[in-house]
């Protein structure tokens, strides 16, 4: 059952609409998923999979898929070949437009569509700084930046004010998917709408404006900022952008194109509307195929600096490992020995413990910040030997390697690997990169016939 003050609020907003869009509630919820650029194309995986997809039309690489389907269950899945992301959530970063070697912040990432989605457009060049408030949720970022077979990213656990004292006018662009009332959610989460009211989106609404005070002190001139929420609540959405506008008059909407079914916001919903708040995006389930969602993109004035050693903000560089042939002579003989690129000329060595870790060469300096993840983990440095990551696994493709074998997405093997089963192999003993259908997935260790299973404890299939 749908909140009454919810209902009567829809039905005044949406006036002759209201029918068709209280109808949208008795169909069933979108099914997406979005395909992982830096592991797959369109061509490939369409050729792999026959899952009846059809494509989002607000995302390059978004599909609808069929219930019939668990692609949660399927091997891609554990290979970062696609993230399951509901269809209209895939429009606000299709909007924030992010390029290859930018300074990005999403500012309230997790669980971390919006931002493997960034990654996926950065093509492993620049910085994306991935922030996330609850330490529980930061988590659940991290381990979906791993999956995804991100390098250039660093995970943090901080509040929006923190980052800004630390970050002014710092970033090319920036993403704020805010925390909200949930209201377009209702139909694909019955918590959602249990734990609505008139107050709680009042009480969003305020904090909204916080985060957004934070954002624009650290956009750039020139830069780009996208505000976006998965409610219907005027407040929220048009209120939220209207309020930090009059605020900030060096900002102004950036108007964009609309994909089919997209409406424009409405300024005869809030009082004191800003300047053409009608550029601003609404999305309806009785409209497109999708839950309900609001994206603004905004524009600070200024120019914008060029891409390259220029663009890096002028904060304290994190220093990184000054000696890597005293400090990590373990992993570079494993890289030596394993694989068929060089790594560490990528980026800059850095060490917590015996964690070892290639950060992109713009990491800002990290102490005094809580960091999850600083950039690509490695792995760990034993005792006179090196132990590669899962993350380094899920990086790599077959012909990066020296060692690989694959298993057949389809095949017995691969569910025993991801049991954490040992398999029967031949060949030169050794590191190697266990691949399906030819995307990595995990480790094994060739001794003897026996490949030893290292696919994650914590990961592993009952």
């Amino acid at each position: 059952m749908l909140p009454q003050d919810f209902t009567e609020r829809m039905r005044h907003m949406l006036g002759d609409e209201f029918p068709a869009f209280l109808a949208s509630y008795e169909q069933e919820k979108r099914q997406g998923l979005r395909l992982n650029p830096l592991k797959t194309s369109r061509e490939r995986f369409e050729t792999q999979t026959d899952w009846r997809l059809a494509p989002v039309l607000w995302a390059e690489y978004g599909y609808y898929y069929d219930k019939a389907f668990a692609p949660g269950k399927h091997p891609y899945h554990a290979s970062g070949v696609y993230y399951i992301q509901e269809p209209s959530a895939m429009a606000p970063a299709r909007y924030l437009d992010a390029q290859p070697g930018e300074i990005i912040l999403d500012l309230c990432a997790a669980p971390g569509g919006k931002s493997t989605q960034i990654a996926g457009a950065m093509r492993g060049q620049g910085l994306l700084i991935c922030n996330e408030i609850h330490p529980a949720r930061a988590k659940i970022l991290s381990e979906n930046i791993e999956r995804m077979g991100i390098r250039n990213a660093l995970v943090t656990n901080e509040t929006p004010a923190r980052l800004a004292e630390r970050y002014e006018a710092c970033f090319d662009r920036i993403m704020v998917d805010a925390p909200c009332s949930g209201e377009g959610m209702f139909r694909k989460n019955e918590d959602a709408c249990e734990e609505w009211s008139l107050e709680q989106v009042a009480i969003c609404a305020e904090r909204q404006d916080e985060i957004l005070e934070a954002a624009a002190q650290m956009l750039k001139p020139g830069g780009r900022l996208v505000y976006s929420t998965c409610t219907f609540a005027p407040e929220e959405n048009e209120g939220s952008i209207s309020r930090f506008l009059a605020k900030h008059p060096e900002y102004e909407i950036l108007p964009v194109k609309k994909s089919e079914g997209m409406s424009g916001g409405r300024a005869d919903w809030i009082q004191g509307a800003a300047a053409h708040i009608e550029d601003t995006i609404r999305m309806f389930p009785h409209k497109l195929r999708g839950e309900g969602h609001y994206v603004a993109v905004l524009k600070k004035t200024g120019e914008r600096g060029q891409n390259g050693a220029e663009n890096v903000p002028a904060w304290e560089l994190e220093k990184g490992i000054t000696n890597p042939a005293r400090e990590c002579r373990d992993y570079l003989s494993f890289e030596e020995e394993y694989l068929k690129i060089r790594l560490h000329t990528e980026g800059k060595l850095i060490r917590f413990g015996d964690q070892l870790y290639l950060a992109p060469q713009s990491l800002p300096a990290l102490k005094g910040l809580k960091v999850l993840r600083a950039g690509l983990h490695l792995g760990s440095m034993k005792k006179n030997r090196f132990e590669p990551s899962h993350a380094l696994a899920l990086t790599l493709r077959g012909e990066q390697v020296r060692l690989s074998k694959n298993l057949a997405s389809d095949s017995p093997q691969i569910q025993a690997y991801l049991r954490g089963q040992t398999l029967e192999a031949e060949g030169e003993k050794g590191w190697y990169l266990m691949t399906t259908d030819g995307y990595s997935i995990g480790w094994g260790k060739l001794s003897g016939n026996v490949m030893k299973n290292h696919y994650p404890k914590g990961l592993r299939i009952s």
